[in-house]
């Protein structure tokens, strides 16, 4: 039989903006604990490397000397827990689709091709939104940030996905938004499709990447020619 050919996706900010929810689980925790809160373009940038990661950029970003007084270990844990618990129960109040999504996890599927998610997200709250917004089933797998002792950009979140998979290293596609993403897949050997205006600080040039796309309108023309 055919190697079949894979497609590794991110989740936030590629296959979802899920940048509005988040912005409103940071400020939620971020005025429980007296802390400053951020716009949702400034949450875009802090997005990527875990819940943790995001309060503590965040805090970092804004007021270093603030964070500099949050030294009990079990006061970042309670931010970090307590965004975890509200944005749960929040995932789905304004997050949407990238452009063109539905359309071509419907024209992968057609054309045979697996597909799974590689993303810094934990993993219960990605198959939560994955399978609230309607996109679930079309993925044979979905690895988070806790489904193993790795991540993003770690290149084995990718290679053992691909693994699980049982794909082919060298008929394997990334699509990310990141760096995280990004230099994940170039550590594993894999091509990138980078999204612009991703979740990320860096701008668009400084990434690496073999693609760049606005949205997923027209992306067939681009991964045809790997297949």
């Amino acid at each position: 039989m055919k190697q079949k050919f894979t497609i590794l996706f991110d989740l936030d900010g590629t296959l979802v903006d899920t940048a509005p929810d988040l912005m409103l689980a940071h400020n939620h925790v971020m005025k429980k604990f007296n802390y400053p809160t951020k716009t949702t373009e400034e949450i875009r940038e802090l997005v990527g490397q875990g819940a943790g990661a995001l309060i503590g950029r965040s805090i970092w970003g804004q007021a270093k000397k603030e964070f500099g007084k949050v030294t009990d270990q079990k006061i970042k844990d309670e931010m970090t827990k307590e965004f975890i618990n509200y944005y749960g129960k929040n995932i789905l109040n304004k997050s949407t689709l990238i452009s063109g999504v539905k359309e071509f996890l419907i024209w992968c599927k057609k054309e045979n091709i697996s597909m799974a998610v590689c993303t810094n997200k934990t993993e219960h709250l990605a198959i939560d939104l994955l399978k609230k917004i309607g996109i679930y089933d079309f993925f044979e797998y979905v690895a988070g940030y806790n489904t193993f002792s790795y991540c993003k950009p770690d290149p084995r979140h990718l290679t053992s996905v691909i693994e699980i998979l049982a794909g082919d290293l060298n008929k394997t596609l990334m699509i990310g938004d990141s760096e995280s993403d990004a230099n994940a897949a170039k550590e594993a050997g894999i091509p990138i499709i980078l999204l612009e205006d991703g979740y990320t600080e860096k701008n668009t040039t400084e990434i690496y990447h073999n693609h760049l796309i606005k949205d997923f309108v027209g992306i067939e023309k681009i991964v045809s020619k790997y297949l």
